[in-house]
């Protein structure tokens, strides 16, 4: 490959590749591109495309699919195994497991953009099987949190960054279209796993469930890893980060942006059942079901922002997704029926698809070098990671303080409309004072 100090290419929102500026010439950081000839653009379609959708798919439907099937382990957990700790003590399990899922980016991302797609995935492969396995045999806290917490979520790390950055090889006009299929893989992971936590553990127990779930695991990712390829050359680099990316304005209004989402977004989803079993719901085994209500919903509330992107743009769409969620939340203060906590399941499922489908198409579309697109994910996935590794715990502690739910229900909603600031900043960021644009 030759190394290249300045590029020109043109991408799908008009933004051009300009030249390497010189504080990166001071860093010292060396990049090796690859510039794709205009007869070689991503073919926005076709068998090959089509299957990286599909393999991407597989991979949400073991990351943010598993990660999503936490919230029943939460209620298993405080009601059977592990009665005598606190609601906050096993929030971490699940916590841990979304923090690596996001904070490992940091490594993946750059070895993705180095072209070890395929190490990552047999990597992933092994330790959430491993992970899985590992579960199934626990009977103390302190070995959950070294099989679903650290195994699971460093497995699920080396799969995401891969997941999202192959797309935009494959697709420019599909692209939102292509990347809301990919995302709703995680929601059907989230109603089938759950589901079959419910229907196998009263039959075959909690052990041989979780060997199950592992084996699906197992076939799934193995799809993933039988037709993803990328289609770009790799690309050579020193460092771990982007440090040209942390001088740029939207880039840094998008990090803290998404970071206050991701400090909200896991505490309903965690503590919605056991909120349930106590305010409408009591004793009633539908209680057991919302996380795959919840899941269900959020299928639709990742293939519709997705169409509505191609319109009026990632971040315009993402802003009404996440105003929509911080609304949902604050109705969720009024929820004590049964039928309440189903239509909030329901809603805040649909309205927070966004926050999975949409953050990495938001990227893209500002983003001047998509060679690098894998370490900026990566370094977004890590701050992301610390907010969802603190947000259920710091809900947990709320709700052990005050004894009821409605400091997790603010915090959950002040959160959302605090990342609804966010987009309004970032939009005027790259758009300056023009108000009828797409973006």
């Amino acid at each position: 490959m030759t190394k290249s100090t300045q590029s020109e290419v043109t991408l799908e929102n008009g933004i051009a590749l300009g030249e390497e500026n010189s504080d990166r010439n001071e860093n010292k950081t060396e990049f090796t591109e690859v510039i794709i000839p205009e007869d070689d653009l991503p073919p926005d379609g076709g068998l090959e495309a089509w299957l990286q959708v599909l393999g991407s798919y597989s991979l949400y439907f073991n990351t943010w699919g598993i990660t999503n099937t936490f919230g029943v382990y939460q209620t298993y957990y405080a009601n059977e195994m592990l009665q005598n700790m606190s609601p906050s003590a096993i929030s971490w399990i699940g916590s841990v497991q979304s923090f690596l899922l996001l904070a490992v980016g940091v490594i993946s991302g750059p070895l993705y953009d180095a072209g070890y797609l395929r190490l990552l995935l047999c990597f992933g492969l092994v330790l959430v099987t491993l992970g899985m396995m590992m579960t199934s045999i626990c009977k103390e806290y302190w070995q959950i949190i070294l099989a679903q917490a650290l195994c699971i979520g460093v497995g699920t790390g080396c799969l995401y960054i891969p997941s999202v950055a192959i797309i935009p090889q494959y697709f420019t006009k599909r692209k939102a279209l292509a990347m809301g299929i990919v995302t709703s893989g995680s929601s059907f992971g989230g109603v089938i796993y759950p589901l079959m936590f419910q229907g196998l553990v009263p039959r075959v127990g909690f052990g041989w469930t979780t060997r199950i779930m592992g084996f699906t695991s197992f076939v799934t990712i193995s799809i993933s890893l039988l037709v993803l390829r990328r289609r770009t050359g790799a690309v050579e680099i020193r460092s771990l980060i982007d440090p040209q990316a942390f001088r740029e304005r939207p880039y840094v209004v998008y990090c803290l942006g998404i970071c206050l989402s991701y400090l909200a977004f896991f505490s309903p989803i965690f503590y919605l059942q056991t909120y349930a079993l106590s305010h409408g719901l009591e004793g009633q085994t539908v209680a057991l079901y919302l996380v795959s209500i919840l899941n269900a919903a959020s299928v639709l509330g990742r293939l519709t922002p997705s169409l509505v992107a191609n319109k009026i743009g990632p971040i315009h769409t993402f802003l009404i997704s996440i105003t929509l969620a911080g609304v949902t939340a604050f109705c969720w203060i009024n929820t004590n029926s049964g039928a309440g906590n189903i239509a909030f399941s329901a809603f805040f499922g649909f309205f927070t698809g966004g926050i999975v489908a949409l953050p990495a198409v938001v990227l893209t579309s500002f983003t001047p070098d998509l060679s690098r697109l894998g370490t900026r994910l990566g370094m977004s996935s890590v701050l992301n990671g610390v907010a969802s590794l603190i947000g259920t715990p710091i809900s947990g502690a709320i709700l052990g303080a005050t004894g009821n739910y409605l400091g997790i229900q603010l915090f959950a909603g002040f959160l959302f409309m605090g990342t609804a600031a966010f987009m309004v900043v970032l939009r005027f960021v790259i758009t300056g004072n023009k108000l009828m644009v797409k973006a």
